[in-house]
């Protein structure tokens, strides 16, 4: 049986159209902040220094990484990877996993209520349980839609913005409830957890923590599964076409369920990563739509993994900086989603456009080729 599935190398045209379509979207911005009487070049240039905290190129070579400002870039990029990649694995099979967010307050308060208990216990055994418990969550809590997608068939869409509003609330009972701090300073969230328990901070002042390197991990080992193994290939053929891979004989039904509750599991992680890093305690607003901030990274770059990777430090370049934007220039920080809108405007009708494009170039070759046929018969 023919494979369905054509090897690729690197998209060039996509890749082109990207870039130009970054390019256009910081025009588009430019034309904004000349028409309400900024400067664009002073605006974004305070862009780049809001998100690097670096002067001048000098400084950039050389003090890049002692500066708070790009510690803050670092720690979103991670966010935006994690929550990234979660979103590409259920995609990858088929599954358009939108609970994210709600799998990302599970783990949060899962993993805080489970250092408050643990209280006193080593670290080294805390931090990996807090860390399992918030992926079971956050896995479990993906479980229930996939299974209803792949044995009902009900749609995982729905299933999923409503589960969204089901954990948030839930989080919101507890942490002013059940497991409401005792400390007088706080209406609300759990108890502070112990110092011991922390991140450690690489970047001092910023909200960079050791929990990158973890992230890290496994970003290249979603990347590596994804890419380069079996099972991510037995994943792509199942988004494919599940029809074909089943009777291929892959296990499907496994495949998918299985893949959802890995992205649940991601966003569990980082739940638990914003508790034990820059927040210490479990909080309402813990996450500020960080998933759907990263689903839209994975939306741009077709769930690509090394792709999200990289449009994830754009983002957050975008984000981080535009703070600095708005304090040295006066451009409200606002200004990013506008640039993160058209970026994904002209991305989303990238694929229209390539299409016109090629359906006119073969018609001008079919013309072509027609009015050769012809002057070759009447000449001969």
């Amino acid at each position: 049986m023919a494979n369905p599935i054509k090897k690729k190398g690197v998209n060039w045209g996509y890749l082109g159209s990207l870039t130009l379509s970054v390019f256009l979207a910081l025009v588009v911005g430019g034309i904004i902040m000349a028409v309400a009487g900024h400067n664009p070049i002073q605006a974004y240039g305070e862009l780049i220094k809001g998100a690097t905290g670096c002067q001048d190129v000098g400084e950039f070579f050389t003090k890049l990484f002692t500066k708070r400002q790009f510690g803050n870039t670092l720690e979103y990029t991670m966010v935006l990877c994690l929550t990234g990649l979660a979103c590409a694995l259920g995609a990858r099979v088929g599954i358009f996993n939108v609970g994210g967010e709600g799998q990302l307050y599970l783990g949060a308060i899962v993993s805080a209520y489970l250092g408050v208990l643990l209280a006193g216990v080593s670290p080294w055994v805390v931090i990996p349980v807090a860390a399992l418990g918030a992926m079971a969550v956050g896995a479990f809590y993906a479980w229930i839609p996939g299974v209803l997608k792949v044995k009902l068939k009900v749609n995982e869409v729905i299933t999923t913005i409503m589960m969204n509003s089901i954990a948030i609330y839930l989080c919101a009972y507890l942490s002013s409830g059940p497991w409401k701090t005792s400390e007088g300073n706080r209406v609300s969230g759990t108890e502070t957890l112990s110092a011991d328990f922390q991140f450690g901070k690489l970047i001092r002042g910023s909200s960079l923590t050791t929990a990158i390197f973890a992230a890290a991990v496994v970003a290249i080992a979603v990347w590596y599964v994804m890419s380069k193994t079996t099972t991510g290939y037995n994943m792509k053929m199942t988004g494919f076409n599940s029809r074909f891979a089943f009777f291929s004989g892959l296990k499907t039904d496994i495949i998918m369920i299985g893949s959802m509750c890995v992205s649940g599991a991601m966003c569990g992680l980082v739940g638990m990563f914003e508790v034990y890093g820059l927040k210490g305690s479990y909080q309402d607003g813990i996450s500020n739509e960080f998933y759907f901030d990263g689903l839209l990274v994975a939306m741009i770059m077709r769930y690509k993994p090394a792709g999200i990777i990289a449009m994830s430090l754009l983002f957050a370049v975008l984000r981080v900086g535009a703070s600095g934007m708005e304090l040295n220039a006066g451009v409200p920080g606002e200004l990013y989603r506008i640039i993160q809108s058209v970026i994904i405007f002209f991305m989303a009708a990238e694929s229209g456009i390539s299409a016109a494009v090629k359906a006119r170039k073969a018609r001008i070759k079919a013309q072509k080729d027609a009015a050769a046929r012809l002057e070759g018969a009447v000449h001969g």
